[in-house]
């Protein structure tokens, strides 16, 4: 794959990304980044529109995760639906965007989002509702590791990329690769701007996840209620 340095700018990062995109091999397999990933329009489309409806570091992003979870996977020797895990993956943030915000809670804008996606390609339901649960619950890592496998994969990768979980599980040389190929981009600082933003915007949607702690340690004036109040307050006597 053409290298896209953190210095090129967006149209020539884009113009080498397309350029890499149309190697596929004949078995409809195509690496990227120094990884075998398989090559169907579902997967091609799914790039790019993750591309097209994501910021370059969160693109970026879910790119790396992608390629992570790939990696896991291969490393495990995991049977799974590629396809789902790259969808699941790649789409697995756009509740971070504005275009996808709304009165829920940002996985949960996301998750709806992926599936509307999903269903639009023609995706069945039940490989749907595993792309919604992966999305939906991606930043709950203690329970996505413990759903199926395309989940707990996806979930995974992310977090390999998002807290460097498991960092020392890729050779450095596969990690390296990839790092050239779809840089950070400044990602923890403009990762915590997004969230951020969410707990401005939407602040109902986020006491019961981790943008609760970024409001916490960010925004002034934030203040989420005790899990222990709404117990204590509910309408029953004992």
């Amino acid at each position: 794959m053409t290298s896209m340095k953190p210095s090129q700018p967006l149209e020539q990062r884009e113009a080498a990304f397309v350029g890499a995109r149309t190697g596929a091999s004949e078995q409809g397999v195509r690496t990227i980044a120094g990884v075998q990933v398989p090559d169907s329009v579902l997967i091609s489309r799914t790039i790019e529109y993750a591309r097209q409806h994501q910021e370059p570091y969160l693109f970026n992003h879910a790119m790396r995760s992608w390629l992570f979870a790939v990696t896991i996977a291969e490393q495990k020797q995991v049977e799974h639906d590629a396809e789902v895990l790259a969808v699941t993956t790649l789409l697995h943030d756009l509740g971070l965007e504005k275009a996808f915000a709304g009165p829920l809670r940002f996985e949960v804008e996301g998750a709806n989002a992926a599936r509307r996606f999903a269903q639009g390609e023609g995706v069945d339901a039940r490989r749907c509702q595993l792309i919604w649960d992966g999305v939906a619950l991606n930043s709950t890592p203690s329970l996505a590791l413990h759903k199926e496998v395309e989940v707990s994969l996806s979930t995974a990768g992310i977090g390999l990329d998002w807290g460097g979980w498991g960092y020392d599980s890729l050779h450095a040389s596969r990690m390296a690769e990839i790092l050239d190929a779809f840089p950070r981009l400044d990602m923890k600082k403009r990762f915590a701007h997004s969230v951020c933003w969410v707990v401005e915007t939407r602040p109902t949607t986020t006491y019961d996840n981790f943008a609760r702690d970024f409001g916490e340690r960010f925004v002034p004036g934030y203040k989420s209620p005790s899990a222990v109040d709404l117990l204590m307050s509910s309408p029953f006597t004992e």
